[in-house]
């Protein structure tokens, strides 16, 4: 469990690929200063466990359905991921709980200067945006962000200067692609709703419908 505060920015520093999965090995230095093998560590927001470490490095492990579902796959050498440590039993939820299991793959359409805000503009298919809410959480990158406005194909978030300065949010572009992964909050109450519902398993939870059930 994670919290999307990121803790250090990393580099990629070698990239093998095993048929559909990978390892990747990653130059860090504060998220190594206690970690041991088979430690989880978030990498771009994915959870990842560590299965080597060296001189300043870990290497860890990527299976076909990660390097599938996140843009693990278009990872290369020279890269730079943000990563963040599990949560301890006595750390602070600073951002949002945030488990590693990313949802998909959004794109960055916009980007934007607000005073000292930027303004980032992702779109994401509707099978996540379904889950995104203004004012919401979400993990874009394993970095934890408020929703501010949200359409049926995209969101905005709002990058404070201390966030941009400290992640790979800062250096984001037109048409790159990010990691999502949605508050598992709004993921568990659609299953406890739709269990033993056909009309809302196939998408039928609509504000009607609740307003109906006197939501």
């Amino acid at each position: 469990m994670f919290t999307g505060l990121v803790e250090e920015i990393g580099r990629v520093t070698r990239v093998d690929r095993t048929g559909r999965a990978l390892l990747l090995r990653i130059a860090a230095s504060r998220v190594l200063e206690d970690t041991v093998i088979g430690d989880s560590i978030a990498v771009n927001g994915v959870c990842l466990t560590v299965v080597q470490l060296k001189d300043g490095q870990m290497v860890v492990d990527a299976v076909p359905e990660t390097v599938r579902r996140t843009t693990l796959r278009f990872a290369s050498a020279g890269v730079q991921v943000n990563l963040e440590r599990a949560l301890s039993s006595r750390g602070r939820i600073g951002g949002h709980l945030v488990a590693g299991h990313v949802d998909g793959v959004g794109v960055v359409t916009n980007v934007v200067q607000d005073d000292s805000a930027q303004v980032l503009t992702i779109n994401a298919e509707p099978s996540i945006m379904r889950y995104i809410a203004e004012k919401g959480s979400i993990a874009i990158d394993g970095v934890s962000l408020t929703v501010m406005t949200v359409t049926d194909q995209s969101f905005q978030v709002s990058l404070i200067p201390h966030s941009a300065a400290v992640t790979t949010l800062a250096h984001m572009s037109r048409e790159q692609r990010v990691n999502l992964e949605v508050d598992m909050i709004a993921r568990y109450v659609e299953r406890l709703l739709s269990y033993g519902s056909p009309e809302i398993a196939s998408g039928g939870l609509t504000l009607e419908r609740l307003r109906e059930w006197g939501y």
